[in-house]
């Protein structure tokens, strides 16, 4: 077959047209950004998401997730939110955490813009899933009432209380109700109470709230010394907005090794809520709470 000058004169020019066209996909069609989507609202919806990390390992090596919503300044305060404590026989705690959680995702604007707010979750995953069978925010609610008088899921996979192996006061054993529990072989023994040492440790809240259940209340802290008075702010803060009872001190039995007392003891202001059952977040009035301290630690005006 022969071509003419003609032919491979229009050939060569079919062949540069489509070369200049696929140059243009390649740099300019395929690569741009869609002018619908500026790059603020990108921004801002990607600061919507928490900071994730994960603070430490269980005895059995599930992990202990930490989120925080905020951002660091020179003037900011750190609140943190504890749930999990004693596990799967206080799984509401846990479910209490992450709804939170889900609040502040879908709701940023209700968060103060000096404030910091980190949620531990669950710091007893090994106990929420010996009740649970399962982890995180997809626990549920099926505990049965004989597993509950056991105590299924309180202590960690070492069997021991973890609200009994901080440093104030700290003892080998210490006592539940009228049970005696191990407290662990020394303070900060196990590796969930070190988790939270080592969290505290290194952001240096200016409060920490504890969720428990079920007495009804909320509960100052202190080792040894008085009750500090921020201490008594929050705690009459929180209370009064949920309608949960203000008890500065708990005396139902001897408690000794808790980490409430531990950060008094440092000189961080602590608090325990106790929800009124084992099986309820009771989501509007602790909100309410939680939104107390907002108001309590956000900006004066």
């Amino acid at each position: 077959m022969q071509f003419s000058k003609l032919s491979i004169k229009w050939l060569i020019v079919i062949l540069g047209l489509l070369t200049v066209f696929v140059a243009m996909y390649v740099f300019v069609i395929r690569d741009k950004k869609p002018e619908s989507i500026p790059v603020d609202v990108v921004t801002e919806v990607q600061d919507l998401e928490p900071k994730y990390q994960i603070i430490g390992k269980s005895v059995q090596g599930r992990t202990i997730e930490g989120y925080t919503f905020g951002t660091a300044s020179a003037s900011s305060t750190r609140l943190l939110f504890v749930g999990g404590m004693h596990g799967g026989y206080e799984w509401n705690s846990v479910l209490l955490a992450y709804e939170l959680i889900d609040y502040l995702e879908a709701n940023p604007s209700e968060l103060p813009a000096n404030l910091i707010v980190s949620i531990i979750p669950s710091l007893n995953p090994d106990g929420v899933f010996s009740v649970t069978g399962k982890e995180g925010r997809f626990i549920s609610a099926n505990a049965s009432k004989d597993q509950k008088i056991l105590a299924a899921g309180r202590f960690n996979a070492n069997n021991v209380d973890l609200n009994r192996n901080f440093d104030c006061n700290w003892q080998a054993t210490s006592t539940w109700r009228s049970k005696v529990v191990s407290a662990g072989s020394a303070v900060f023994s196990e590796p969930e109470a070190k988790a939270l040492k080592k969290f505290v440790d290194s952001n240096n809240p200016t409060a920490v709230i504890f969720w428990h259940s079920q007495s009804n209340a909320v509960y100052a802290s202190k080792c040894n010394g008085d009750i500090l008075p921020e201490t008594l702010d929050i705690m009459n803060a929180y209370a009064k907005t949920s309608g949960y009872s203000a008890v500065k001190s708990f005396d139902a039995y001897p408690i000794t090794g808790d980490a409430e007392g531990w950060l008094a003891s440092i000189g961080i202001p602590a608090i325990t809520v106790e929800l009124k059952t084992h099986e309820d977040v009771e989501w509007e009035r602790n909100l309410a709470g939680i939104k107390s301290l907002f108001e309590y630690y956000g900006p004066k005006r």
